[in-house]
């Protein structure tokens, strides 16, 4: 199965059959298709004359799902099994591939993959259906409404012959506005339990090539000495002692100088070199301030009054509201600087082709990033600049970056040398930990008024923190009257149906460069409500899911569905009768369109040690294209979730990172989390994100267990808040 290819190679590989079919859409959405290799009319799957189906998978694929997800629309629609169809990634061309939720932008992130290519691929699926079909019908003089495919098949009045022989003819026929999609009686592989995924055979065997396996022939491997604090800048260097390491080949400062490129013919020889290089660096404009400081300055704008009204709300009245309540509960967080820290570090390889063109190898999150960067950088035009996307070993947002940073870093040293050999971009752990991009510092403050009757009266939010779209290329539309939402997100737009709330917001300075991290705003807006709301129930004397519900009754749709998923958890979860000796937390929440419940229980004590025995989650992202898959996400994102909130942080001292791999920012360990079950909520809904919306409810479902051991987690990490674990 192939898991990566290139415009080149696409046309390449397409025209070497003896005819292909390529149905899709264009731009503008109308249906598409051809018989000609170049014509590249934004085509979803693609049909050769032998049988074979590729789907294109415009979204890369990190671990996530989407290569699965989106054969699988095509392979129903198509009428054809999981075994017969392979996948292939689409080139980079935002003007045909773009998300349709980002614009005129090609990425994947947001958990949008199957959110926004849901019809996309069905319908490019049913088109190739239909224009096969008409082909077999018009080859057998028979009415096209008695034909079917089937396991890649067409079948129908009495014949059957293999979807491969209507190609050529099929190729001619003029696709439809709006082709029949399946009804979802007639679904085989869509919500099926047993459909795998497609790329964990070729993981498995070693066949699957993600961007550190890439090897070219003839190429160097190009490293960074980095200034160790944000802003620093290349004095002077001494490469005399480098040259003494076997491998090296020469080092020079990149263009911006803010680092020294060093090559090498292969990765340890690079490392070594690197190691052995002395710079001097001007720090005069580099960040100097400490964690403490970050944090003190974070809160002491949680003192002020906020710069941004976010809901627009009476702040004066809901105060007073607060003031007089009958019961006040009250409480500051505080969220440190996070790091991505997927399993493989920033990578990726560029040449130049004989014909001047420009190929960037890549597990390319947003591939129009850095193919708008190099168009600037190697003055060529779109066409001339390639991107072929590869499997990558995890991303949590690392690699969608707005600057396009560590393409970018490739492009600089590649334009340094003669460009007659290949440069590979290798970052190691200790880069990705210590120059990386952060989730953001972030605090919360909050008072919650309750009547005499134990009901919400007023609730006053105010929240700090360092925007991340401001100051990017993002800015012009995802920051609003000042507002950068991803800060307030989950909690601005909650579907609880709180009285007299209002948001306040103010931006801090950046301590470094900061990201989107796994859920985004929802990894601190989601712990900082559901810690409340557990806070309130108590102080009232009320059951937390009782207390809940409450707020989300009559609250239409939204309301209902993240009710929905209450319920189930606390059944499936056995709310209120733990295993003896244990507690359970719970919380809820929505994010990506999807929502979430979870609970988590937990044994020990704050002096011997807490062991989380199991998480029981419900979930509700619309139709479950992939349960499977569905499942092993929203696990992946509770332990990614628990596992930052337990112990992990990035700490600055005097600007420098102070944490270098795991062993000081430790991941989750198996026997962190005995048990973990996951519930699907049946949905005829229109599928939702499933990649992130797992990991809000996680931290304070945690945090509200811990709680019924008296102690209130308002700053994180636990482990450095009084909490220890087993």
């Amino acid at each position: 199965m192939s898991a990566s290819i290139s415009r080149r190679g696409f046309l390449k590989s397409a025209a070497a059959t003896t005819a292909v079919l390529f149905v899709g859409a264009t731009a503008d959405g109308i249906a598409a298709a051809s018989g000609r290799a170049d014509a590249m009319l934004n085509p979803f799957v693609k049909i050769d004359s032998d049988g074979n189906v590729v789907a294109i998978i415009k979204h890369f694929e990190k671990g996530q799902g989407p290569a699965t997800g989106l054969s699988t629309l095509i392979a129903e629609e198509l009428g054809v099994t999981m075994d017969q169809i392979e996948f292939e990634f689409a080139p980079s061309n935002p003007e045909l591939y773009n998300n349709l939720l980002f614009g005129p932008f090609q990425g994947t992130g947001g958990s949008t993959a199957m959110a926004n290519s849901w019809m996309q691929y069905r319908t490019a699926g049913a088109n190739a259906r239909e224009m096969l079909i008409k082909a077999a019908a018009n080859a057998w003089d028979v009415d096209a409404a008695t034909l079917d495919i089937q396991a890649g098949m067409v079948i129908g009045s009495g014949k059957s012959a293999p979807l491969g022989d209507f190609v050529v003819a099929a190729a001619d026929i003029a696709p439809s506005e709006s082709p029949r999609l399946r009804d979802p009686s007639e679904w085989k592989i869509i919500g099926n339990e047993t459909t795998r995924r497609v790329d964990s055979p070729i993981k498995v065997n070693g066949q699957a090539k993600f961007g550190m396996d890439l090897h070219l022939p003839n190429q160097m491997v190009v490293m960074i000495k980095r200034t160790p604090q944000l802003g620093g800048l290349v004095a002077s260097y001494d490469d005399s002692s480098a040259k003494e390491v076997k491998g090296f080949i020469m080092a020079m400062p990149l263009p911006t100088n803010h680092g020294v490129a060093v090559y090498a013919e292969n990765t340890w020889a690079a490392m070594q070199a690197r190691n052995a290089i002395e710079v001097d660096w001007d720090m005069s404009g580099a960040e100097k301030r400490s964690s403490a400081e970050v944090r003190d300055e974070v809160m002491t704008a949680l003192d002020a009054a906020p710069v941004y009204n976010v809901n627009k709300a009476d702040r004066d009245a809901v105060s007073a509201s607060v003031d007089n309540a009958a019961t006040v509960v009250e409480k500051t967080f505080y969220f440190p600087l996070l790091a991505h820290a997927p399993m493989e570090p920033l990578n990726c390889t560029i040449e130049q082709t004989v014909e001047g063109d420009i190929v960037l190898h890549d597990g390319a999150q947003m591939p129009t990033g850095p193919h708008m960067a190099y168009q600037q950088i190697f003055q060529l035009t779109p066409e001339k600049i390639h991107i072929n996307t590869m499997l990558t070993g995890g991303s949590f947002g690392r690699r969608a970056t707005p600057d396009a940073d560590y393409q970018v870093e490739a492009a600089l040293a590649f334009v340094m040398t003669d460009r007659s050999r290949p440069v590979k971009l290798v970052w190691d752990r200790e880069d990705d930990i210590r120059g990386g991009y952060y989730r953001p510092a972030t605090g919360h403050k909050v008072r919650v008024g309750l009547d005499p009757e134990g009901n919400i009266a007023a609730w006053e939010h105010q929240v700090a923190g360092q925007s991340i779209m401001k100051g990017t290329p993002f800015e012009s539309f995802a920051v609003q009257d000042g507002i950068d939402h991803s800060t307030v997100e989950g909690l601005a737009d909650n579907p609880y149906t709180i009285p007299n709330m209002s948001v306040g917001l103010t931006d801090v300075k950046k301590a470094t460069t900061v990201l989107w991290w796994r859920s985004v705003g929802h990894t601190h807006t989601a712990y900082v409500m559901e810690v409340m709301m557990d806070m309130a129930a108590k102080a009232v004397g009320r059951d937390p899911v009782e207390f809940r519900l409450a707020y989300l009754d009559g609250g239409g749709e939204d309301a209902e569905r993240k009710a929905g998923v209450l319920k189930l958890v606390a059944e499936k979860g056995n709310w209120g009768q733990p295993a003896a000796g244990n507690v359970q937390g719970i919380a809820v929440h929505k994010s990506f369109g999807s929502y979430v419940a979870e609970i988590v229980e937990i044994s020990g004590s704050l002096n011997d040690g807490i062991q989380i025995e199991k998480v029981t989650a419900a979930v509700d992202c619309g139709i479950a294209v992939n349960p499977d898959i569905v499942r092993a996400q929203t696990e992946g994102a509770i332990g990614y979730g628990i596992g930052h909130a337990m112990r992990e942080q990035i700490t600055l001292d005097g600007g420098t990172v102070e944490q270098f791999n795991f062993p000081d920012y430790e991941p989750l360990r198996i026997s962190d989390i005995k048990s973990i079950e996951t519930y699907i909520v049946p949905s005829a809904v229109a599928p939702t994100g499933i990649g992130e919306p797992g990991t809000p409810p996680a931290a304070p479902a945690l945090a509200n267990a811990v709680a019924q051991l008296d102690v209130r987690i308002a700053e994180l990490p636990m482990r450095d808040n009084g909490v220890s674990f087993a």
